[in-house]
């Protein structure tokens, strides 16, 4: 039922274009708004009041009309959680905007793609560009290839920890456009997410670094397996930046694309490696 679910979810996002609507992002800010103080304790409270809701939910339908419901609230979950939503349309305006040259549009967008990392002040136009790319390539992470890590390896409760993961990266989103950096350190949602993110860098990290440069980007992948310390924003778009070496791009609309087009190829190996893994698992 993984597999179905997921080709499933993917097939219904790409194909309807689901808004902002359709997504936990949207969906959790009234629960948002109404908090009012801040630590890493309630953070990890809030999300394990979360994941127990999916769970206890699952549990309630589990062996119900030969699962049919339980199908319908793993594929609902599952658009929930995996999707770019709203991001995709900021995409698409920094696009648009850029293409008529008009700078004040296009730095607003390019501002709320790079809302998590931002860019580094006084940087030229050069880096500006790579930054912008960096951060496509994370929000394809963070939208899709994270949830869907934690959806496949969590195997019959694997709703439950995209849920979780999709709830922690709401909330970063959250504190990172309405409310002030000490108020996000104060709620430690980085160093959470440093933690959990781990592992899904370094799966994808490989998938970047063995179609990009490899000769390049596998001996900084083999030292990011003893690297704690280094984000994880930063171990991923370096070796993603490995495979689009091949094609520097210094213009303000193929920059974006080329970093857009890079991570849906990764998307789409690292779904046909799942595919094949589960497709043998079953069969074996």
């Amino acid at each position: 039922m993984t597999l179905f679910t997921m080709l499933l979810v993917l097939i219904s996002e790409r194909l309807f274009k689901l808004g902002e609507h359709w997504h936990l992002d949207h969906r959790a800010e009234v629960f948002f708004r109404r908090i009012k103080r801040f630590s890493l304790l309630r953070t990890l409270l809030m999300t394990a009041g979360v994941m127990l809701v999916v769970f206890l939910l699952l549990r309630a339908v589990y062996g119900l009309f030969f699962n049919v419901p339980l199908l319908i609230i793993w594929i609902l979950l599952g658009v929930l959680c995996i999707g770019a939503g709203k991001v995709r349309l900021h995409y698409h305006a920094y696009l648009r905007a850029a293409s008529h040259n008009d700078s004040h549009a296009h730095g607003a967008m390019a501002a709320e793609l790079t809302m998590i990392h931002g860019v580094p002040p006084d940087c030229d136009e050069r880096e500006f560009l790579r930054e912008l790319q960096n951060a496509l390539l994370w929000i394809n992470f963070r939208y899709y290839l994270a949830p869907l890590f934690w959806f496949v390896v969590g195997g019959p409760w694997g709703p439950v920890l995209m849920m979780g993961y999709a709830f922690l990266r709401a909330w970063q989103s959250w504190l990172a456009r309405y409310l002030t950096p000490h108020e996000r350190l104060q709620s430690g949602i980085d160093a959470i997410l440093h933690v959990v993110d781990w592992l899904p860098v370094r799966l994808v990290g490989v998938v970047y670094a063995l179609i990009g440069h490899g000769e390049k980007a596998l001996p900084a992948w083999f030292a990011s397996l003893v690297d704690r310390h280094t984000s994880q924003y930063q171990v991923l778009t370096r070796l993603a930046q490995f495979s689009l070496a091949r094609e520097p791009h210094t213009d303000k609309v193929a920059t974006p694309k080329a970093a857009v087009s890079m991570a849906k190829k990764a998307s789409f190996v690292v779904v046909v490696i799942v595919a094949l893994l589960t497709i043998y698992g079953t069969l074996v």
